[in-house]
């Protein structure tokens, strides 16, 4: 095996480790909550608390990664995850037992996800040629995907036989088996460390900041992809809901809905790994955001719940197909010494729009149905997709990309 293949697979299954005890976790308290309280209004706390963390450190976790060894903040950020998730299941163990507690769970949880997000994106250009790039991610998103169609079956097999403590437990362990995996990785050192050190922590999150102004197509992406945060998130929060008021609040409906989504995002990382998108990274972004539209319109019709999980499917595709298009996009736009902090600002943008939508949409869910939620967002997203194939910028920085990829194959 080639050592950039040894390398990545060694990568992929040390992620695929540690998010599936994440998944675990994060379905474990989701599902407790929509069941026992049924209220968007706590779910929308629920919420918040897990991404607040992220955008407050998303912008100095971006200059950690541009700074530091990606994978020491990778390691440290799971060691620092599964021992205080340890802790907390011994709480639980005691028996006390709070809502305020789950809340705590996903606020740390938060942070570690917070500072390990820009490096675990920024780190794949250092391991990966060019050229794989994006059939790397692909493939990742694919694995991962295959990771979160297991999980929410085994969270929901944990709930009915087993306790919350257990799904701890299980955390801790697979984050174990995840930095020992990652340890064995070799990765790069980055260029002019000394000197970005050297550096003041705000003026290297200022610069990240100018760099991504200056650059008017990842300037006018990400606003896009902030507006575009904001309408998904009734799709991405209130759709457990959604089936819990409209088709039953049975456990396998709710595991048949997560399943069906990672099923579509597994079976969309394979077909983008393989066929790599059209030659306009752009054009697979715009494709997904105008087809993840009509869905979401779709979602919001009251169909039966057969074709509802049809639907939940495609839309898995779709978002495995704009989330793999963007990054990889990014990274072959941005420079090296700005991934960190482009990154973290991306993932400063998830962290915020999604909370902000779900401060919105929730508690308006309590008060009009989450159909007339999903018709009306599907529709504003359907209009942002046409403004974006109007953005020459946008377009040309597709072409760019495309053309680096075509020099690089060129040159090898």
């Amino acid at each position: 095996m080639n050592s950039w293949k040894k390398k990545v697979s060694l990568f992929i299954i040390s992620q695929i480790a540690t998010q599936f005890g994440t998944a675990l976790v994060q379905y474990a308290i989701f599902w407790y909550i929509t069941l026992n309280t049924r209220s968007g209004f706590m779910l929308t706390i629920s919420i918040i608390v897990g991404f607040l963390p992220t955008f407050i450190l998303s912008p100095f976790a971006g200059v950690w990664a541009d700074r530091f060894s990606r994978k020491k903040l990778i390691i440290l950020s799971d060691l620092g995850i599964a021992f205080t998730t340890l802790i907390l299941a011994l709480v639980f163990l005691a028996g006390y037992k709070e809502f305020w507690l789950l809340f705590l769970i996903s606020g740390i949880r938060a942070v570690g996800i917070a500072i390990q997000t820009p490096a675990t994106n920024a780190i794949l250009p250092q391991i990966v040629p060019e050229d794989k790039i994006l059939s790397v991610n692909g493939y990742m998103g694919s694995a991962i995907s295959v990771m979160n169609l297991v999980a929410p079956i085994a969270s929901g097999a944990l709930l009915t036989f087993a306790t919350f403590e257990t799904t701890l437990f299980i955390d801790v362990g697979t984050a174990l088996i995840g930095v020992i995996i990652l340890s064995f990785v070799k990765v790069p050192l980055l260029h002019n460390i000394d000197t970005k050190r050297a550096r003041g922590y705000f003026y290297d999150i200022k610069s990240g900041f100018k760099y991504i102004l200056n650059k008017k197509y990842i300037r006018n992406l990400f606003l896009y992809f902030a507006i575009f945060y904001f309408l998904v998130s009734p799709a991405a929060f209130l759709t457990p809901l959604q089936v819990v008021r409209t088709y039953g609040p049975e456990l396998y409906r709710l595991t048949a809905l997560e399943i069906a989504f990672f099923s579509g995002m597994a079976i969309g990382g394979l077909i983008i790994g393989k066929w790599g998108g059209w030659k306009n990274l752009i054009h697979t972004m715009i494709a997904a955001i105008l087809s993840g539209g009509i869905l979401h319109m779709i979602l919001g019709s009251k169909v039966n719940f057969i074709l509802y999980l049809v639907i939940m499917f495609i839309i898995g595709s779709s978002v495995i197909f704009s989330n793999t298009a963007v990054t990889v996009f990014l990274q072959k736009k941005v420079d090296e010494e700005y991934y960190g902090r482009v990154f973290g600002v991306l993932g400063m943008l998830s962290s915020s729009m999604f909370p902000l939508g779900m401060l919105f949409f929730g508690p308006l869910a309590d008060v009009i149905s989450i159909e007339i939620i999903l018709l009306l967002t599907g529709l504003i997203i359907i209009i942002e997709g046409f403004i974006m194939i109007k953005d020459k910028k946008l377009i040309q920085a597709g072409r760019i990309a495309d053309n680096v990829r075509k020099d690089y194959k060129s040159k090898v």
